[in-house]
């Protein structure tokens, strides 16, 4: 094994006004590393207060200036995602995910930045045939297998970046986070909003389902981790702890002090007020269905992984489940969502 690369003088992050993105930027500020940001024009940026950083306005799909920008780097820390579990129209969401990390890779490359950390995703490695079994990095499935628009963008966007590194000699350590939770879940994401539902009484029943949670800094961590010892090719799960959804829940409920769910619902029963929301999403642009068939047919898979390379390569920990939760909890009440 390689010496652990030296602390950057210089690190470029994507996708810091996001979750993950900004959990990333606080965790190499707090290690005194110098920080300049992609910030899109107009995009929430309350992730950034705090945060000393030079700030570049621009998007993934400005080749040019993205170069510029990269100029002087040590590492690029690519994080940015177009993460949304229903779109009307994916065309957007594709040339985000795809396109716009070829763009600022093969920038990073003509810019001279000696590594790349491309935040791609479990969602990329599948679901296991014997429903609740742990999936690893050597998982290979087939596009066909993966569900979702999102999750099919981010598995051609990895398969491109493994070509860009095979061809193109791109320095890019892959890392597959799992589902975040924690501080700075702004919008909120997918999980987040559920925690957020939860929290409010909104849950009085659960698909048994199952997915890995890992807390947002943890994650940003491995990132670093992933710059630091990760070699260049290989990809990393960034996870936590495997718990079905109505483990989940009972923790939200305990700390909270509403009712757990008790009722169990099969998919099946949802679908036709899932299709009775995407049907309305598709009439009013700015309505967000809180429940879509995607989501539906991934709950027929428990999404369980392993970060046992991560931790045995990198020297990855994670915290229990339980404090990424609580830690949410609290920072979604002090912002009153």
């Amino acid at each position: 094994m390689s010496a652990p690369l030296p602390l950057p003088q210089l690190a470029f992050v994507t996708g810091a006004t996001g979750f993950v993105g900004g959990a990333v930027a606080r965790y190499l500020q707090n290690k005194n590393i110098p920080l300049r940001l992609l910030v899109r024009p107009h995009s929430d940026r309350t992730n950034l207060i705090g945060l000393r950083a030079e700030m570049v306005e621009g998007t993934l799909a400005d080749d040019k200036n993205l170069e510029k920008a990269l100029q002087g780097v040590d590492v690029l820390f690519h994080v940015a995602a177009d993460y949304r579990l229903w779109v009307p129209h994916p065309a957007a969401m594709y040339a985000a995910n795809v396109d716009g990390t070829l763009n600022i890779l093969r920038a990073a490359k003509r810019a001279g930045v000696g590594r790349i950390v491309y935040t791609s995703s479990v969602a990329t490695l599948g679901y296991a045939k014997n429903n609740g079994a742990l999936v690893d990095e050597t998982a290979a499935p087939h596009l066909d297998h993966i569900i979702g628009h999102y999750k099919r963008s981010k598995f051609l966007a990895e398969e491109a970046v493994k070509k860009l590194i095979a061809e193109e000699n791109i320095p890019a350590v892959i890392v597959n986070p799992s589902a975040p939770i924690g501080p700075g879940d702004i919008k909120p994401t997918p999980t987040g909003g559920m925690i957020v539902q939860a929290m409010h009484g909104g849950m009085p029943a659960y698909l048994n389902t199952g997915l890995n949670v890992v807390h947002a800094d943890d994650c940003a961590a491995g990132h670093y981790l992933a710059y630091e010892k990760g070699v260049v090719g290989q990809r990393y799960i960034l996870g936590g702890d495997n718990m079905d959804l109505k483990q989940i829940l009972e923790i939200v409920a305990e700390l909270t002090q509403q009712k757990a769910p008790t009722l169990s619902l099969s998919p099946s029963v949802l679908w036709p007020v899932a299709v009775g929301m995407e049907w309305v999403a598709r009439l009013f642009p700015k309505f967000s269905p809180a429940l879509t068939t995607d989501t539906l047919r991934m709950a027929r898979h428990k999404m369980f992984y392993s970060s046992a390379k991560a931790e045995r390569d990198l020297g990855y920990t994670h915290r229990p489940a339980q404090h990424a939760i609580a830690d949410a909890i609290q920072w979604f009440r002090e912002r009153s969502y």
